[in-house]
């Protein structure tokens, strides 16, 4: 016979219950009582029918945990677990509702606090439409209203767009996974700006597909932007706490994922007319400022009508001036002139002087030293040239005749010499 310490048969039936499917997902309904909240903020009470009491403990934070009141039924949600160290079994709750709330509203509550805690309805997640689109997919049904109802509102506010349908049934047991599926293709192959996923209104049974945790996942892995339009405005699934928008309708969503042309237009017209107005007014400013640069140069421009008096009396004054020059200049040289025509051997020669030269030599002579009895000589009158030959003054002087120069001091008459000496003619 064998014989188990009290920790190995507290850890057999700790591994016992907490490995039972049934205990780790189960609904108890029961009476609150003996309610109690630690100073940690935890709730311990019982769970009490007719015939038997179950331990249980809410810790903080749990949703429902508000509603726990001494002697109120409830709907509570948990798992079973034993506590080793005291030897009890204690129901681990965590969500609790009033009694009466149907099991479909449980289990999405219960399915809500699960995906919150994983952070697939965190917000800081969620991603911003695209401003212009230029392709939009849709997964619903294909023989439904829901597409053509997007596909009015899209083509009435922005027809630029293009719409694509990836069909699937969005209703029944394999909803879920159809939908899932269609999302993942659109996904993957569709080429979309943004996903509208949605159908028309319906009972809970109706749209509990959109509240299954396949299509909540698929969601929250696609990579392009998600519109949730499941059902009317007061319908609510998990659809719309996992997707990036909610549309409360999917017309609603038509018009939240593409602009309104005739607002654009507006806008532009806007733009349009303001930055007219921007070049207007620029223009203006430029047309002021070059107005004004004008005047300037109009001030700092020089007086030429005063400049052009001034030219004119400088003028009058440089030829006055000029003229006098030129006078006195013309009375120089005429001056001048007649010094040097008293001075022109010519002239001197009309007033009956002669120029002598020695014929061989052809040195002018200025003194009768320079001839001995015998020269040739040559005389130039005002009409000419005669030929004569030199004899002695007194005739009763002996004549005493020089020898002549030798020959290399002799040179011939230059015809540009200038005459040196003049004797008058006897």
């Amino acid at each position: 016979m064998a014989v188990y310490t009290v920790s190995q048969v507290s850890s057999h039936i700790k591994e016992s219950l907490e490995s039972d499917p049934l205990l780790m997902d189960l609904w108890v309904v029961g009476e609150i009582s003996g309610l109690r909240q630690s100073s940690a903020g935890h709730t311990y009470f019982s769970l009490k029918d007719r015939e038997s009491v179950l331990r249980s403990v809410m810790f903080r934070g749990q949703q429902g945990a508000e509603l726990l009141s001494e002697g109120d039924s409830i709907s509570a949600h948990g798992k079973i677990t034993f506590y080793v160290r005291g030897g009890t079994t204690d129901f681990m709750v965590d969500l609790a509702m009033p009694e009466g709330v149907g099991e479909l509203a449980l289990e999405l509550e219960r399915l809500k606090q699960k995906l919150a805690a994983e952070g697939l309805f965190e917000t800081s997640r969620k991603r911003q439409l695209p401003q212009f689109p230029k392709k939009v997919g849709v997964v619903t049904s294909a023989a439904g209203a829901v597409f053509h109802d997007i596909q009015n509102v899209i083509q009435r506010r922005y027809p630029l767009v293009e719409l694509v349908i990836s069909p699937t049934i969005v209703q029944g047991p394999e909803a879920a996974s159809k939908i899932a599926t269609a999302l993942e293709l659109l996904d993957r192959d569709g080429g979309c700006d943004v996903i509208i996923i949605g159908r028309g209104g319906g009972s809970m049974e109706d749209l509990w597909p959109f509240n299954d945790e396949v299509v909540a996942r698929a969601i929250y892995a696609c990579k392009t932007p998600v519109v949730s339009a499941v059902g009317h405005e007061t319908d609510e699934t998990i659809s719309d706490y996992v997707a990036d928008v909610r549309a409360p309708t999917p017309s609603a969503a038509a018009e939240l994922v593409v602009p309104d042309a005739a607002v654009l237009k507006r806008h532009l017209n806007s733009v349009a007319s303001m930055f007219y107005r921007m070049i207007l007014d620029q223009t203006g400013r430029s047309r002021s400022d070059v107005m004004a640069v004008r005047r300037r140069m109009e001030i700092s421009l020089p007086d030429t009508e005063t400049l052009r008096r001034r030219v004119d009396d400088v003028e009058r004054v440089v030829q006055s001036a000029s003229s006098r020059l030129l006078l006195e200049s013309k009375m120089k040289v005429d001056g001048l002139g007649q010094r040097l025509r008293a001075l022109d051997p010519v002239a001197t020669l009309g007033r009956g002087f002669a120029i002598v030269h020695l014929t061989e030599t052809g040195q002018v002579v200025s003194s009768a030293k320079q001839i001995s009895e015998g020269d040739a000589l040559e005389i130039t009158v005002t009409d000419g040239s005669v030929q004569a030959v030199a004899g002695l003054k007194d005739p009763s002087t002996p004549s005493a005749r020089k020898e002549k120069p030798t020959a290399d001091k002799r040179r011939p008459r230059s015809k540009t010499a200038q005459p040196q000496g003049m004797a008058p003619l006897f």
